[in-house]
């Protein structure tokens, strides 16, 4: 199956504020039902368990709603791990739940060099092609002091396949649309790690977790 990119609805802007809010939505109950919310927080509980760290600064990039790093943070404070969140989103409009929410630029992040322990990103590499991929690689690495990380999906035909089956689930008609095109625009473990070899990584892990998602940490020299 290979990589098609087809424009998102949502990353266009293309629905009405009452549809964009329903896709958010959607992509709330896909995160907490398969795999989103665990992925991150498993990504952040290995840095934490490896830096012997209880308490960890967190960027959350293209957040959307910030619904993903809030539920990680409330998962983690009951393992002993405080995570402190700021949300950046190239669209105010996307930005619903943060208190400390910067509208910018993925690509340009406005922060100075090390201002966060991690900078991650939510179902958001799809969007990239390789050479944005890594260009958003290298500016996270130098945002962050300790490493970049990756939630995303894995291209596969029976990902593809089980998007369109759960069609009933989705409210907007941007997700029934935006759903399998994510799918088939993600990259697959392989391509991941053949791409982020290119960039400042000292290290780079990749695991699949459930349900055909993708945790990336790309470690900071």
């Amino acid at each position: 199956m290979g990589r098609v990119v087809t424009p998102e609805l949502l990353d266009s802007d293309a629905g009405t504020p009452a549809e964009v809010v329903s896709s958010l939505a959607d992509l709330r109950r896909i995160n907490r039902w398969f795999g989103g919310v665990a992925t991150t927080c498993s990504m952040v509980e290995h840095v934490a368990r490896k830096l012997d760290a209880t308490a960890l600064s967190f960027l959350e990039v293209a957040a959307g709603s910030g619904d993903v790093p809030e539920l990680v943070r409330q998962r983690l404070q009951s393992k002993g791990v405080q995570l402190q969140t700021t949300l950046l989103d190239r669209a105010r409009s996307h930005l619903i739940n943060g208190k400390q929410a910067v509208v910018g630029d993925a690509l340009a992040l406005p922060f100075a060099d090390g201002s966060f322990d991690l900078v991650g990103c939510g179902l958001f590499a799809h969007h990239l092609s390789p050479d944005q991929l890594k260009a958003f690689v290298n500016e996270a690495l130098r945002v962050s002091r300790v490493a970049v990380l990756i939630n995303d999906l894995v291209r596969h035909p029976l990902h593809a396949a089980l998007v369109y089956a759960g069609y009933p689930l989705y409210r907007s008609r941007l997700t029934r649309h935006d759903a399998p095109a994510s799918v088939r625009a993600a990259y697959t473990p392989e391509e991941m790690r053949n791409l982020l070899q290119r960039t400042r990584a000292a290290q780079v892990e990749i695991r699949r977790h459930y349900l055909f998602r993708m945790a990336v940490i790309a470690w900071k020299p």
